[in-house]
C-alpha cells in the first residue's frame, strides 16, 4: 500500500476529524473526545502547525497526527520545553499496518531537524515501547500532580536530551475539554452508538490505575 505523508492543509481538516472520530469512538470512553480536541487546538498558541501531519492513501486521509508545546518543571527550578504528541489517529480498517508507527517516526524527525529536545505522551505501554517511547519514569518524570504513571512516556530526540530535566510534565490545558461542547460538536456527525465496557476501555482504565507517588531522595 502506497502511504504518503504530508502536511495537512485547511481544506483536509473535516475529513481529518472524521478520521479521528473514526478512530478513536468507543475506544476510551463511550463516543470519544479526539475529534473535537483535534478541532480546537488547531486554534491555540501551543499547536505546531508544522508537525500536522496527515497520512494518505488513494487520495483519502487515512490517518494524522498533532502536537502542542508542553513543558517540565525542573527538579532544578528550570523549565524544559518539549512537545506532546496526540491525538494520533489512523481510520481502524488500516490499524496494525505499521501506519502510525510511520506517522510518529515522520514527526519525531521534523521534530528533531526544527530542534525541539523530546516528545512526551500518554499512552499505552504496550503499544508505545514499541514504536521508540521510553517509561518517562526512567528520566524521573512524572505527571503534574508529582505522580509516576505507566501511562506517561518520553521520546528524547537527541543523546541526553532529557538527562537534566527531572521533574513534573505539564500538558496544554486544552486537553482537558468541555464535555458538554463534544456533545455539541459532535452533534454535526452522522449518529454512532456509544457503548461502554469495551475491551479498550477496561485496558484504559487498568493502565490509568497503574501510578505511584513520587518520594524525593534525601
Amino acid at each position: 500500500m502506497d502511504i504518503q505523508i504530508r502536511l495537512e492543509q485547511p481544506a483536509d481538516y473535516s475529513e481529518t476529524e472524521q478520521v479521528t472520530r473514526e478512530a478513536f469512538w468507543n475506544h476510551y470512553s463511550p463516543g470519544c473526545t479526539e475529534h473535537y480536541l483535534l478541532h480546537v487546538m488547531r486554534n491555540s498558541p501551543n499547536f505546531v502547525p508544522e508537525l500536522d501531519f496527515v497520512a494518505v492513501a488513494n487520495k483519502k486521509i487515512i490517518g494524522s497526527v498533532v502536537f502542542m508545546k508542553s513543558f517540565i518543571l525542573g527538579d532544578d527550578g528550570k523549565r524544559y520545553d518539549v512537545l506532546t504528541l496526540g491525538p494520533i489517529a489512523v481510520l481502524p480498517v488500516f490499524q496494525r499496518k505499521g501506519i502510525g508507527r510511520k506517522l510518529i517516526e515522520h514527526a519525531c524527525t521534523t521534530a528533531k531537524n526544527a530542534g525541539h529536545r523530546a516528545v512526551l505522551f500518554c499512552g499505552d505501554p504496550r503499544y508505545y515501547e514499541k514504536v521508540g517511547f521510553t517509561a518517562a519514569e526512567r528520566f524521573n518524570i512524572r505527571s503534574s500532580e508529582n505522580k509516576y504513571l505507566a501511562a506517561l512516556h518520553a521520546y528524547p530526540l537527541y543523546t541526553d536530551a532529557l538527562k537534566n530535566a527531572a521533574g513534573r510534565y505539564f500538558e496544554d490545558e486544552i486537553y482537558n475539554v468541555d464535555e458538554t461542547e463534544v456533545m455539541t460538536f459532535d452533534a454535526h456527525f452522522p449518529p454512532k452508538e456509544r457503548l461502554t465496557g469495551t475491551s479498550s476501555q477496561q485496558r484504559f482504565q487498568e493502565v490509568l490505575s497503574m501510578q505511584k507517588d513520587y518520594s524525593p531522595q534525601i
